[in-house]
């Protein structure tokens, strides 16, 4: 590589290793003592969290389709498709059942919250794997204990981004899942158990917080204790041969 090259890749080494140690020392320590409040704040009922939300928030009503939307035809077996969706996505005369029932929108805004503090994570943890992975020396033998806990802490680092991706996801399952519930709500109006799966997802999403916290908690408490073979894997012994 030519020397302007080379300097502009020393200087994106030295940028990703100031933003890596910043995270390390800063941003997951705050984030720590940021979602601890939070976790604290799940006994007040003032807090989204909090379990009596699930019953209040929840309706379980079947609602009629608007007036003069739906053909009056008896449902067909099969559903067919041809001018079965509007401008608006709704569904139209061709469905089966028209009635509805309304989205939790409490549970979506826990959802909201779960979803961002995971990509947050996923980002952060991006930077710090980057950083590391850099910092890493070129293969060869002897001296390799720094090398180990290089490795050691991008595995620890791997595993903590696929748990943020698994927590994303969840809202797409409870999603899923609470579809198929309200189409058999639609089906069978006259059933009384449906509130505990709300229930059940407030239960979720403050795991879900607790998970991430600790999760920002292990990764500092690791980098920050391990953070001079990080910085430097492999000392130089060489004098010490002679």
């Amino acid at each position: 590589m030519n020397k302007h090259l080379t300097a502009e890749i020393e200087k994106f080494r030295m940028g990703l290793a100031s933003s890596g140690e910043d995270i390390v020392f800063q941003t997951f320590p705050s984030k720590s003592r940021e979602l601890q409040e939070m976790i604290q704040s799940f006994d007040s009922s003032s807090s989204p969290f909090h379990s009596s939300h699930a019953s209040t928030t929840t309706d379980a009503m079947v609602y009629p389709p608007p007036d003069g939307q739906f053909s009056e035809d008896p449902p067909t077996k099969k559903r067919r498709m041809a001018h079965a969706i509007d401008s608006d996505g709704m569904v139209l005369q061709n469905a089966r059942f028209t009635n509805s029932v309304v989205a939790n929108r409490h549970i979506s805004g826990l959802h909201a919250i779960v979803k961002q503090e995971c990509e947050q994570l996923s980002s952060t943890v991006d930077q710090v794997k980057v950083w590391i992975t850099l910092t890493m020396p070129k293969i060869e033998d002897g001296d390799n204990f720094g090398v180990q806990i290089q490795e050691e802490v991008l595995s620890e680092l791997h595993r903590a981004q696929e748990s943020a991706y698994n927590l994303r996801d969840t809202a797409r399952q409870d999603h899923i899942t609470r579809a198929k519930l309200c189409s058999k709500l639609i089906k069978y109006p006259n059933l009384e158990d449906y509130t505990e799966h709300d229930e059940k997802q407030i239960y979720f999403a403050r795991q879900h917080i607790i998970d991430i916290r600790n999760m920002y908690a292990s990764l500092m408490d690791l980098i920050q204790k391990n953070i001079a073979k990080i910085r430097v894997p492999k000392a130089n012994n060489s004098r010490a041969l002679y």
